[in-house]
This record gives structure tokens, C-alpha cells and sequence, in this order.
């Protein structure tokens, strides 16, 4: 018992387990759940296929969003609602760059990596703004990221200057697979993202300085951190993460509809981050929990589309899982559970004097 307990306890624990569930489910379901083997692309190009590459693929965007959504839930004790429509700003202005005015344009405008940084600047503006509001001006989190929740989309749209342009086919590597090359691009591109983030985790002081503001602004402050800038910076790293998801996004299909692009992944992204063992009260980091978190719900999509689940009741469950992490975080039910673990350790301790 010794050696299991620290192994339930750990943070990562709940997440894997549920992972893991999920899985077996699937495979119960379909017994090729796990096989992997090689297809070919539109092209033809041989590439990866099965169900656990479809789930790495799908799950790009939402596991690069919970990492910016945990950095911002830790610092700010609150969450950014306005990811989606963040997306839909970054996604009008790489087409802007990319098709100019035209809607079917025989040639990029302008090179792709320009078109990523621009889109990148554009969520970290968003963020910045976010930030401002909720650093600065001390508004909740989720009232001060209401504003581009409500008008991100249109904003989006206003960038493409109202038009719905299509990118030329070379523009969809980047969400799909590179001509000779087997692994979706959108799987690498994450892979490079989470070992960037825990490099920066390891050579700086960031985590330390989220946690601790999210623990206590006044204590942090008397330590020599600086609040405001902590959280500002955590709005801005959520903005760049934005950036690469909505890069991705566009890839996929060369073009964006600003007001059907990724509906509701905000709040895939919150729940990734409560799955994932992180307190939605703030103060805890927990980056690897948040990943898992994220695999999980693609992977709970998957099984309910598996078993023909309408794609309008998906939300349901999703909610139903949100309602047990949030009662499970309340103070009452921490409460109840304290008062078992103190009522439990007399009695150990009685049996043992009596033996």
C-alpha cells in the first residue's frame, strides 16, 4: 500500500486513468482501435493511418490551446473564453496575407512563414489586450475576454476584408502532411511546441512565478514578483498559442469561415485544463496534466462518433464531465472529504494501540 498510494496521489494519475479508459472502451468497440499502417494521401504519397493518428491530428489545436489555457487558469484564477474567436482573427489575417484581395488566387502573396508570424502577432495582440484588462484594470477574466468573444469573429472577417479567399494547395502542408513524408505536419508542429514550452519551464522561472500569483498576489508582490506582469505575460503566451492553433486550423482547409471556425473549443480547451488536474481556482500548473487532458477529449470524441453519437449531443457529455470536475473542486466537497480522512486516522490509531 506504501508504494500505490504515492502513485494515486500523484497529479497525473486521474488523467492517465481516464485516458486509459477511454481506450480500452474503443477498443472494446473496435478491436483494430490501436492498429497503425500506411495509406496514401490525395497525392498519393504514402503516409500514417489508424485511429491514434487520427486522434494526434485532431487534437493539435486543442492540446497547444490547454497549454496557453493552463498558464492563464494558474496566473489569473480564471479563464480566456475568447480562444475561438481569437482564432477566427488570426485565420483572416493569415488568408489576408496569403490571398491579398483575391478569392482564388494562383499563387501565395506572400511567403508562408510571414503569414505565420503575422497570425502569431495577431493572437498575442489579442492576448496582450486580454491582458491588459485583467492585469491593469483588475476585471474577472472571463468578462474582460467576453469582449473578443463577442466580436472576435466579425473582426475576423473584417481582416479578410469580407471576402471567403482559398489558398493554393501548397499552403495545406502545413495542416495535413508534407509531399514524402509519412507523419501528419500538425502532429510535429505540436511535439515542437510542448518541448519548447518545457524547456522554457526548466530554464525559467515561469512556472514558479504563475503558481505563486496564483496562489497569492499580495505574498508574490513581497517577494519581489510582479503581479500585473505575470499575468499580462500569461495572456500573451495564450495569445501565441492561439496564433499556432489558428495557423494550423487554416492549413487544414486552405481557407476560414470566421463564423463556423472551431465552434466551442474554448471551452474544450477549460476542460483539458480541469481533466488534467489543474484547479480552475488557480494556482496549481500542472502543463503535462493539461496535454493529457486534451488527448482525452479527442478521444472521447472519437468514441462517441464511433458509436454514431449525434455530433450536436457531444457537448452533452463534455458538460457532464465539467459539472463533476467543478463540484469536485467546490470547497464543500473538499470539506466532506477532509472530515473522512480526519475521522479515519483516530481510528487507525485506536487499532494500533489496541494491538
Amino acid at each position: 500500500m506504501k508504494h500505490i498510494k504515492p502513485v494515486i496521489r500523484h497529479r497525473l494519475f486521474i488523467p492517465i486513468v481516464f485516458l486509459i479508459f477511454l481506450l480500452l472502451i474503443n477498443i472494446f468497440i473496435k478491436p483494430g482501435f490501436l492498429k497503425i499502417g500506411l495509406g496514401k494521401d490525395i497525392n498519393g504519397n504514402p503516409v500514417l493511418i489508424g485511429n491514434i493518428i487520427n486522434i494526434l491530428n485532431n487534437s493539435t489545436e486543442l492540446v497547444i490551446l490547454a497549454i496557453g489555457m493552463s498558464f492563464v487558469t494558474a496566473c489569473s484564477r480564471g479563464q480566456d473564453i475568447s480562444v475561438g474567436s481569437t482564432i477566427a482573427i488570426v485565420g483572416g489575417v493569415v488568408m489576408r496575407v496569403l490571398c491579398g484581395n483575391e478569392t482564388q488566387p494562383t499563387e501565395l502573396k506572400a511567403p508562408v512563414i510571414v503569414a505565420f508570424i503575422l497570425g502569431c502577432l495577431a493572437g498575442m495582440l489579442c492576448g496582450a489586450f486580454n491582458g491588459i484588462l485583467v492585469s491593469r484594470f483588475n476585471i474577472q477574466p472571463m468578462v474582460a475576454t467576453l469582449i473578443l468573444f463577442t466580436a472576435g469573429r466579425s473582426l475576423g472577417s473584417m481582416a479578410m476584408g469580407g471576402l471567403k479567399p482559398k489558398a493554393v494547395a501548397s499552403f495545406s502542408y502545413y495542416g495535413n502532411f508534407f509531399p514524402g513524408f509519412p507523419i501528419p505536419t500538425p502532429i510535429l508542429i505540436t511535439a515542437a511546441v510542448i518541448i519548447i514550452t518545457c524547456i522554457a519551464m526548466k530554464k525559467t522561472n515561469l512556472g514558479l512565478y504563475t503558481r505563486a500569483v496564483g496562489i497569492n498576489d499580495k505574498s508574490s508582490r513581497l517577494n519581489g514578483i510582479e503581479p500585473s506582469r505575470i499575468k499580462f505575460m500569461s495572456y500573451v503566451i495564450m495569445g501565441l498559442c492561439v496564433g499556432i492553433a489558428g495557423f494550423i486550423q487554416a492549413s487544414r482547409v486552405q481557407t476560414v469561415n470566421p463564423y463556423t471556425i472551431v465552434p466551442g473549443i474554448e471551452m474544450d480547451a477549460i476542460l483539458a485544463v480541469a481533466l488534467g488536474g489543474n484547479s480552475l481556482g488557480g494556482g496549481s500548473l500542472n502543463l503535462p496534466g493539461s496535454i493529457v487532458g486534451a488527448y482525452t477529449i479527442q478521444t472521447l470524441t472519437s468514441m462517441l462518433t464511433t458509436l454514431n453519437v449525434n455530433t450536436n449531443a457531444i457537448p452533452v457529455f463534455k458538460a457532464v464531465i465539467i459539472i463533476v470536475l467543478v463540484a469536485i473542486q467546490t470547497p464543500a466537497v473538499k470539506r466532506l472529504f477532509g472530515r473522512k480522512t480526519q475521522a479515519a486516522k483516530p481510528a487507525l490509531g485506536g487499532g494500533k494501540e489496541s494491538a
